[in-house]
């Protein structure tokens, strides 16, 4: 569905381009657009790369499982459905580990590992568990304390101080992990009362 809205969108932008006649201007911003798209992720391949390889080097050494070890009380409390010693808790400790580490390429397999564990322990097949809207919350709004990605491109566009970021990531995920698990278990009370009138 998404990408039948983009490509109305994109018609549309052409259409309205022709009829303007802006063509000339629309068909050099796509060029532009186009070099700079391919310029940028060449630059960001090299970061990424370091910082990817960094985090590979630590996860190796075992910092994302000295982390899970460390995150399983916040686990137990998050997800009081999911037993402490199953596979689904391990994959959801090692997703929350990746995430605070900024290993994004390494945290999405584990969170949909996580999430299709958790469906092996659901009840009911057709609908979300709650520690699966728990899971997507936590995972979306994800506390991170190396946004590997940010701190990319900033030095892509010559900051002088591209790690300046980081405390202000921190304190922005930290609210926002906050906000979802609150909003996560109101949703999740209010779920309750509707089922039982």
């Amino acid at each position: 569905m998404i990408d039948f809205i983009w490509l109305l969108l994109f018609l549309g932008g052409i259409a309205t381009a022709m009829l303007t006649g802006h063509m000339a201007q629309v068909s050099e911003a796509i060029l532009n657009g186009a070099k700079n798209g391919v310029d940028l992720a060449l630059a960001l391949i090299a970061v990424m790369a370091l910082w990817m390889g960094l985090m590979q080097v630590a996860q190796n050494a075992g910092l994302v499982q000295w982390l899970s070890k460390l995150l399983r009380p916040v686990g137990k409390w998050l997800y009081p459905s999911v037993p402490a010693d199953s596979k689904a808790m391990g994959a959801i400790l090692a997703n929350m580990s990746a995430n605070l580490l900024g290993i994004g390429n390494a945290a999405t397999p584990l969170g949909l590992a996580a999430m299709k564990e958790l469906q092996t322990l659901n009840p009911n097949k057709r609908r979300a568990s709650d520690a699966m809207c728990t899971l997507l919350a936590v995972n979306t709004a994800s506390i991170t304390v190396i946004p590997t990605t940010v701190i990319a491109v900033r030095l892509q566009y010559g900051s002088h101080h591209p790690t300046d970021v980081v405390g202000t990531t921190i304190v922005a995920t930290l609210i926002g992990t906050g906000v979802a698990v609150i909003l996560d278990r109101m949703f999740r009370r209010w779920s309750r009362r509707r089922e039982r009138v």
